[in-house]
């Protein structure tokens, strides 16, 4: 049986007037060069996620090449995509790990990876027009904007350790972004790390004892969830970070479906299942969560090539660098001011992306009661309010998210009653191509 990829024109080119589509592929040797840079693309953010958790690097960076493979095959090799570490669960996992260590994170995570595939096989039988009602566009964009500035302190937190080098960092990252287009504009995290390690290496801020030690070669660290019944609040701290995965994952098919001129809404269901296997296959290893990225998005817009060969090969460079203690060492060297600068960046990115879906979704603040979703739902993710009941303690993420769904569907359904609101309109399929997809993850284009 031969590859499912039949070979685009020459092989060599692609014309203005073209793309390469998913089932297409360039020659080998520039199909490699490809997945090289989606490898390049997705890494600045990646590797960042177990920096941050306290998770092995090349655990994740396995994983993640893992999952990729899986949503491929369960996608049926139709929908390019990577399947990078998520930001949308850096507050659960923290409040997990304070509590029961990275054990108990990693069982929240597989809780949620469970539920977002139970997502994909509901979407996969009854559509995905449901999610639109249950979460309209000023819902959404409130609940991915409170989970980015809801980090912020623990941006601030690794910025005033070092300040001169998360400065440096910052810095790096701001002019990349500004003075170059294409790929390295995008890369400006990655380069924003680097030179900022660089500057935290002549300043003698990193250890390279660890490093040293650890072999190019060999298995990752692999850690064991551990479920505690007597922590639901915590597994409820996890339950938002559904919602912020199901419009990363709806938002991804319809962006690739725009740029590709093709309805890929058929696959949603599969999508959202293969995000939640693979999410559930990394916390039962001890890696870092996944979701699609819109960094290589960007990169597929550029290059104008879709091929899921491409994928493949990142997906396989990965699960190598996974492969190599020496390379997840190197990672988790990265001191904590380089650290610092590049959170300040990408927390506020994430947050402005929630904005951003609200801007290109055209929500109208003018109505009360999107002013009000909108407010109260930032306002306590913000300030982080913190409710007890008994034992349990609920965090701002998760009294913000149901603040949002709660405030919004209360309104709207007396605005309907009385007269005195029409019932808003599902946001269009242009509507939501047009937020590049997704609401959670940075992107710097």
């Amino acid at each position: 049986m031969g590859l499912p990829w039949k070979l685009h024109g020459d092989g060599r080119t692609v014309s203005a007037t073209t793309i390469v589509a998913p089932d297409e592929r360039l020659g080998w040797g520039r199909t490699v060069g490809l997945g090289v840079q989606h490898v390049v693309a997705m890494f600045g953010a990646t590797f960042l996620v177990p920096l941050i958790t306290g998770f092995p690097p090349s655990t994740t960076l396995l994983f993640s090449g893992i999952g990729t493979i899986l949503f491929l095959l369960i996608t049926g090799n139709r929908l390019p995509s990577y399947l990078g570490s998520s930001f949308a669960f850096l507050a659960p996992i923290g409040a997990a790990t304070k509590i029961g260590g990275i054990p108990l994170a990693l069982s929240g995570i597989i809780v949620v990876g469970a539920l977002l595939a139970v997502v994909g096989l509901v979407v996969h039988l009854a559509g995905a027009g449901w999610i639109d009602r249950v979460m309209p566009p000023v819902v959404s964009g409130a609940i991915v904007a409170l989970i980015g500035f809801n980090l912020a302190p623990a941006a601030r937190d690794n910025f005033v350790k070092a300040p001169a080098v998360a400065l440096i960092t910052l810095l790096t990252i701001i002019l990349v972004t500004v003075l170059f287009k294409g790929l390295i504009g995008r890369l400006s995290i990655v380069i924003g790390v680097v030179v900022g390690y660089v500057a935290a290496v002549l300043a003698g801020e990193v250890d390279f004892s660890k490093v040293a030690a650890a072999p190019w070669v060999g298995l990752p660290t692999f850690t064991a969830p551990a479920f505690d019944a007597g922590q639901l609040a915590i597994y409820l701290g996890f339950v938002p970070v559904v919602l912020a995965l199901v419009a990363e994952n709806v938002g991804h098919v319809k962006g690739v479906g725009q740029l590709t001129g093709r309805d890929l809404t058929p696959l949603t269901g599969r999508a959202l299942f293969a995000d939640g296997i693979s999410t559930v296959l990394a916390g039962v290893g001890g890696g870092s969560a996944t979701t699609t990225y819109g960094e290589n998005i960007g990169v597929m817009a550029a290059t104008r090539v879709f091929s899921t060969a491409a994928y493949w090969v990142a997906a396989i460079v990965a699960v190598l660098l996974g492969l190599s203690p020496r390379i997840g060492a190197i990672i988790s060297s990265v001191p904590a001011g380089v650290l610092g600068g590049a959170t300040t960046a990408l927390y506020g990115l994430i947050g402005i992306i929630g904005i951003r879906i609200w801007v290109e979704n055209r929500v109208d603040f003018a109505k009360p009661k999107n002013q009000l979703t909108a407010g109260i739902a930032l306002i306590m993710g913000i300030a982080d309010f913190t409710f007890s009941f008994g034992s349990a303690t609920f965090g701002g993420i998760i009294v913000g998210t149901v603040a949002a769904i709660v405030v919004f569907h209360v309104m709207d359904l007396i605005g309907r009653a009385r007269g005195t609101d029409p019932a808003t309109p599902a946001a269009s399929d242009a509507a939501h191509a047009a937020t590049a997809a997704v609401p959670a993850e940075p992107r710097a284009d």
